[in-house]
């Protein structure tokens, strides 16, 4: 699906499918760590019964200034985690919700133009 907005300040997602997700027009078949604050990184996990509470937590400290929600894309299903696995951002009192991958993306690009401290990761299985 291709997706069209108004031009955001940070990077967006502008189109997604079935094993890729492309940010600024570039396309990428891995899963992935989008915020707000511009960075993009991938994100280790190619399938979802691989995640572990080191994934969600290196999340907290994707941008220089704790995310205030972390929109999780669980693939093409929606999935969700053991909440123990959440723990870390809990602690530190940050949002999560969960949904699937083509939903997050979606969601990122809404919050990311409201300005919002928001971190998509986006689980693209392979």
């Amino acid at each position: 699906m291709k997706l069209h907005a108004d031009k955001l300040d940070t990077q967006s997602i502008t189109s997604y499918g079935e094993g890729w997700i492309a940010v600024n027009g570039q396309r990428h078949a891995g899963s992935l760590v989008l915020a707000s604050g511009g960075q993009l990184i991938p994100w280790e996990c190619q399938r979802f019964e691989d995640l572990t509470a080191t994934h969600f937590e290196q999340l907290a400290n994707v941008m220089p200034e704790a995310p205030e929600l972390v929109v999780f894309g669980s693939g093409s299903r929606l999935r969700f985690v053991r909440p123990a696995l959440l723990q870390g951002l809990m602690e530190r009192r940050i949002g999560v919700e969960t949904m699937d991958t083509a939903a997050a993306c979606r969601t990122y690009n809404i919050l990311a133009g409201e300005g919002r401290r928001v971190v998509a990761a986006l689980l693209i299985e392979t």
